[in-house]
Formats: structure tokens, sequence, C-alpha cells
């Protein structure tokens, strides 16, 4: 049995860098503030419905048990949500290439069409609540959280293959709003409500 990663206490920046990550997922995980994103954006969609269309631009089509492994969730409840997301007319069903016993969820316009507004209203609110950073520091924060997702998907990989491993947690653990190495911290600015700036 491979012996356990030894707990060494953190840094004080990676404290201020959690701390920082559950501060987003506060302002993310609050319903009044999705409810607010969707009225935005003129759209009635739960935030389980909005975390299948954000998967599904970034990847494209994908089988189901595809997108179950992508968002963490149990293949039944991806099941029911893409039956209601199909009803609504957000997604279709399509032969897989690969396999024609199989088939792939894939958005339709009207799917496009929402998470495009989606993105375009949440990114408003992002935009007006970094309205003072210079384009040096947005381009600077950018590139530092794509590397710190690219770093926790690594982190998780590993964990994966040694699962079961004592000591081995995720880097994210007690951040609900950073799940599968996915920031979604637009949802939660949009509208307002962030903390002050203080970098």
């Amino acid at each position: 049995m491979p012996a356990p990663v030894p707990r060494a206490p953190a840094s004080s920046d990676v404290i201020e860098i959690e701390r920082a990550l559950n501060r987003i997922s506060y302002l993310n995980s609050r319903v009044r503030q999705h409810d607010r994103l969707m009225a935005m954006a003129g759209l009635r969609l739960d935030r389980a419905a909005v975390a299948l269309l954000r998967q599904m631009a970034d990847s494209g089509p994908l089988r189901p048990g595809e997108l179950a492994a992508r968002l963490e969730v149990e293949a039944s409840h991806i099941t029911r949500q893409v039956q209601q997301l199909r009803k609504a007319g957000y997604v279709s069903r399509a032969p897989d290439p690969d396999d024609r016993r199989a088939q792939r969820v894939e958005l339709t316009p009207a799917g496009r069409d929402a998470i495009d507004r989606i993105r375009a209203t949440s990114s408003r609110g992002m935009q007006m609540a970094l309205a003072e950073w210079t384009p040096a520091e947005l381009e600077r924060l950018a590139t530092l959280f794509h590397g710190m997702v690219d770093d926790f998907l690594a982190h998780a990989t590993e964990g994966e293959e040694s699962e079961g491993r004592a000591g081995v947690v995720e880097p994210w653990v007690g951040v609900a709003g950073v799940r599968g190495g996915v920031v979604e911290a637009g949802d939660g600015v949009a509208g307002g409500d962030g903390a002050a700036r203080s970098h």
C-alpha cells in the first residue's frame, strides 16, 4: 500500500487563495444570485441545467455517460436533466458516429442561444465588478486562473489513480464553486455584491 502523502502545513499564500476561493463559492452558491442572472438573461433554467449547457458548449456533443463523468454526477441525474432540456428545446440526441448503437447529446440552436445569453450577461456583470482593473491585470488573472484549474485537474487525476490513499484530498474540498476544475465566478459576480478589490 502506498505511503500516505505528508500533511505539510499550507503556506500563508495558499491559505489566502483557499479563503478567496471560498468567498467566490459563497457568491456563486446563492440562489438569489442565480435567479438574478436568469432574469437578466431572460431565461428560466435551474443551476443544474445551466451547468449541463455550459459543459456541452465547451465540449461539444457528448454521450450521457461522458456528461455525467465530466460534471461528477450520477448518470440518472443526467438522464433526467437531458429529458427536461429536450422537452424545452435546448438539446437533442443524435447517433454517435463512432458507435451507431449509442447516442450523443448536443445543443440545439435554442440551447446555443441560451448559453450565449447566460455568458454575455454573466460577463457584463464581471466586467462591471472588475472595471478598475487594468488590461494587464486582467490578462494576468486569466492566465493564473487557467493555470490553477489545470493544476487542480492534474491533481484530481493523480488522486483518482491512487484512490484510497491516506491523506489525499482534492484541492478544492470545501469549495463548492470549484468542481471538476471549473471556477464559475461569473454567475456569482453578475449583478454586484462582490468583495472589494484587495490586490
